[in-house]
């Protein structure tokens, strides 16, 4: 007995990998190899994309933050140094402020009604139905529309002298409102072309994110006798919410960067009515050549977009 537990121990230990020298397994099951060569190609990959990045993304940064605290108007070098008194004349400006409740304004507006109506239609255009693929197909278009694009078609669209809503009024026989020359309608009517032109991006997300649940779920919850919204709310939703919080983060950095379909649109008017942050930057810093006061927005605008990115994923999608 002895002999033959020595003969089985001297065979376990020689297959029995060395003490210090764990074992790891690979894609294959194999053992895990360091790859060579992974050196030289970060030695001569990575200086290059870290200069770029260096002179096209940190050296502007810093000199926009330089640039804050003079008044300069972008001739010459900037001497007349005022410190923080751009900040102080920012945040006491009327119109800044209006920009700043538009970008929340949309940003709620995209969480509260984009959002839903994407999930919505990706839920019903997911399935097997006749014509899903048009239906995709028409729903995306908006969104590969060019934003300068949509924002022309939809000022013609709201025009009231010769655009649809327009004619739409004279066929009800009914006064012509002028929605993009009202401060109080032309924010809504902005509201409008957002949800119309980013919803199909978010409903193609949805899916995505739906074709990658396990149709066995939804065949169980059918046996079991669950309703419909009883499996929308145990097996979609809870599968879905990755997605769901990557649709969110897009929608809250994309509402915060909104510029190219309002200039086209409204040019931030009537009355400063519906401008955002980067329009708002646009008009005053680069339009008015106060290229100081215009850094100090943009030095504003990066910090609320860096916080809100690193916060959100810090706290919602820590685990994705």
């Amino acid at each position: 007995m002895s002999d033959a537990t020595g003969i089985i121990g001297a065979r376990a230990a020689r297959k029995a990998p060395a003490l210090g020298k764990p074992r790891r397994s690979g894609a294959r099951g194999g053992t895990y190899r360091n790859i060579g060569g992974v050196g030289p190609v970060l030695v001569l990959f990575l200086p290059p994309a870290l200069l770029l990045f260096t002179l096209f993304v940190i050296l502007p940064m810093g000199e926009a933050a330089w640039y804050s605290l003079f008044d300069w108007s972008g001739y010459g070098e900037p001497t007349n140094f005022v410190g923080l008194k751009n900040f102080e004349t920012l945040w006491g400006n009327k119109a800044f402020r209006t920009a700043l409740t538009n970008n929340g304004l949309i940003i709620l507006v995209s969480l509260l009604l984009q959002l839903p109506l994407a999930l919505w239609l990706a839920t019903l255009v997911s399935n097997r139905i006749p014509g899903a693929t048009a239906f995709r197909l028409v729903f995306f278009l908006p969104y590969v529309l060019a934003d300068v694009a949509a924002g022309l078609i939809w000022r013609f669209i709201y025009d009231g002298d010769y655009g649809l809503v327009a004619s739409l009024a004279s066929f009800v026989g009914v006064a012509t409102p002028y929605v993009l020359a009202d401060r109080d309608t032309a924010i809504y009517a902005v509201l409008a072309v957002v949800v119309w032109k980013y919803f199909g991006f978010h409903m193609m997300l949805f899916i995505a994110g739906l074709q990658s649940i396990d149709k066995s779920l939804y065949e169980a919850a059918d046996i079991d006798g669950a309703t419909p919204w009883q499996k929308f709310r145990t097996i979609t939703l809870p599968l879905l919410s990755p997605t769901i919080r990557l649709s969110v983060f897009f929608s809250v950095i994309g509402s915060l960067q909104l510029f190219d379909m309002i200039m086209p649109l409204t040019g931030g008017g009537p009355s400063n009515s519906t401008q955002t942050m980067v329009t708002f930057l646009y008009t005053y810093g680069v339009t008015r050549m106060k290229v100081g006061f215009g850094s100090a927005i943009g030095v504003v605008l990066f910090l609320i977009c860096v916080t809100l990115a690193f916060s959100y994923r810090r706290i919602f999608m820590r685990h994705d």
